[in-house]
């Protein structure tokens, strides 16, 4: 799962104006799950057709195959990867598979029993394709909206996920550029480190300002306002500069007091504190920052 180039400059350029960015995220989530429905629904409908005239669970044939993929089977079960991961300290095939079809049996009968509870309600659900049309009963329709929503609550986590990281770097490349630092003044990787001589908390480090021999560590977090252990992770890492889509005052007080540079994005041109950052590191910079579309276009044709 990745987000494109496009989603990406449009959460940087929403940052550097202050401004919301999770809406370019849920419109994400949104696309990718509608597309999601229409697909599953016509293999939903394939499925069925392939399946009327013998009495196994269609469902679980088709869709906990063996033959498709361990995050389809998971999915289609009504769990993820992860959380079976979590279950079983492993995500393996073996187990993925074997996990799958346990909790469809315990799914299927939770079901089953809801729906011989509420025998005065009935649901049928209907899809058609090509002019071809199945229709699911109430058990069936539950299983198809269980998978659904277990879908979209993979889609919108691991999107979720996948947006801080993405951002992260390219976020930092922008700031140089906007301020005219000259490439040699900062690094997305220190060159001549072999990965084996590298901390693990290193690995994760998301850029560096270079100054002489010094290499200051840089962590971007696009939280919202958090408490103190927001910043555990660059004290952590002992990161210098931190920036941050929104800071609580105890944020700020616990980053001045432990001498880590800082910037709000979300505050009022946030991103210009940038300057006296690289100021305060002796790093040569210009410019006030100030930007227009044709600026930010070329620097993301650098960047991408």
């Amino acid at each position: 799962m990745t987000l494109t180039d496009q989603v990406v400059k449009n959460i940087i350029i929403k940052l550097l104006k202050g401004e919301d960015y999770r809406v370019e995220i849920i419109t994400l989530i949104n696309a990718e799950f509608l597309q999601y429905v229409i697909d599953f629904f016509k293999l939903v409908v394939t499925a069925k057709l392939n399946n009327e005239n013998i009495t196994v669970d269609w469902y679980k044939k088709e869709f906990l195959s063996e033959n498709l993929k361990t995050e389809e089977i998971a999915i289609n079960a009504g769990l993820n990867k992860k959380t079976i991961s979590n279950m079983y300290n492993s995500a393996n095939r073996e187990i993925v598979i074997e996990a799958s079809n346990q909790h469809y049996e315990q799914l299927y009968a939770t079901i089953s029993s809801l729906v011989e509870e509420e025998n005065d309600f009935n649901l049928t659900l209907t899809i058609k394709f090509n002019k071809v049309s199945v229709e699911l009963n109430l058990s069936e329709s539950l299983v198809v909206i269980n998978t659904l929503a277990v879908k979209r609550a993979a889609l919108r986590g691991g999107l979720w996920s996948t947006a801080g990281k993405r951002v992260e770097k390219p976020l930092m490349q922008t700031l140089c550029k906007l301020f005219n630092v000259p490439n040699k003044y900062y690094a997305i990787k220190l060159k001549g480190k072999n990965k084996k001589d590298i901390s693990s908390f290193d690995r994760e480090i998301d850029f560096y300002l270079i100054q002489n021999n010094n290499n200051y560590k840089c962590e971007v977090k696009l939280m919202g306002k958090g408490n103190p252990e927001s910043a555990d992770a660059v004290i952590a890492r002992d990161s210098k500069v931190f920036i941050a889509d929104k800071l609580s005052i105890t944020n700020k007080n616990q980053l001045d007091n432990l001498n880590i540079y800082w910037v709000e994005l979300r505050s009022k041109n946030g991103y210009t504190r940038f300057k006296n950052i690289l100021r305060n590191l002796e790093i040569p910079c210009s410019g006030n920052g100030n930007y227009d579309e044709k600026t930010l276009n070329n620097i993301f044709n650098e960047i991408f």
